[in-house]
């Protein structure tokens, strides 16, 4: 789904929805946020861009988000899901592109995606690193279409939503 649609603006910019946020929705965290949710922008902390298609962001080649850990997770831990796409453009022009994130400070392994599609970057974290009330998870992709290339933003990978899970 998410490919498709990358696909079909070929990289173009498209304007986001602008919605006005009150106090009540950035009073908590979640521990899941989708790009689409307008709430979702308290959370994301750098290197998103504006909601395009009421669904899906844009990353730059770093990019963080502030994770509410979900229940139990300060005992048993948690598990990070971010879902996403690499579209045709990323692959044709860099030919691959490795994903590194840490939480808490904490590295998580990387991994590496040599073909357009749909993903999701799962790993474990501990639960010493999910102690306080909020966790930052940083991703870095090694590469990145640079800006003015198809407009004038940094494109990474095409975010759909990233949470921490119980285990």
């Amino acid at each position: 789904m998410t490919l498709a649609l990358a696909a079909g603006i070929g990289c173009k910019r498209r304007e986001g929805i602008s919605v006005a946020h009150t106090d009540e929705d950035s009073a908590t965290l979640a521990s899941m946020v989708h790009m689409a949710d307008p709430r979702a922008k308290t959370q994301l902390l750098s290197g998103f861009h504006d909601v395009e298609h009421n669904a899906w962001r844009w990353t730059a080649k770093s990019f963080s988000v502030a994770l509410r850990p979900p229940a139990g997770a300060r005992e048993k831990g948690a598990r990070l899901q971010f879902k996403f796409a690499v579209p045709d453009p990323v692959i044709e022009r860099l030919n691959a592109v490795s994903l590194t994130a840490t939480a808490g400070g904490r590295g998580l392994s990387p991994e590496t995606y040599t073909q357009s599609g749909e993903f999701t970057y799962t790993r474990d974290v501990p639960a010493e690193v999910l102690s306080g009330e909020a966790v930052n998870v940083e991703f870095t992709l090694d590469k990145a279409i640079p800006a003015g290339v198809f407009d004038g933003r940094e494109l990474g990978v095409i975010a759909s939503s990233i949470a921490l899970d119980t285990k």
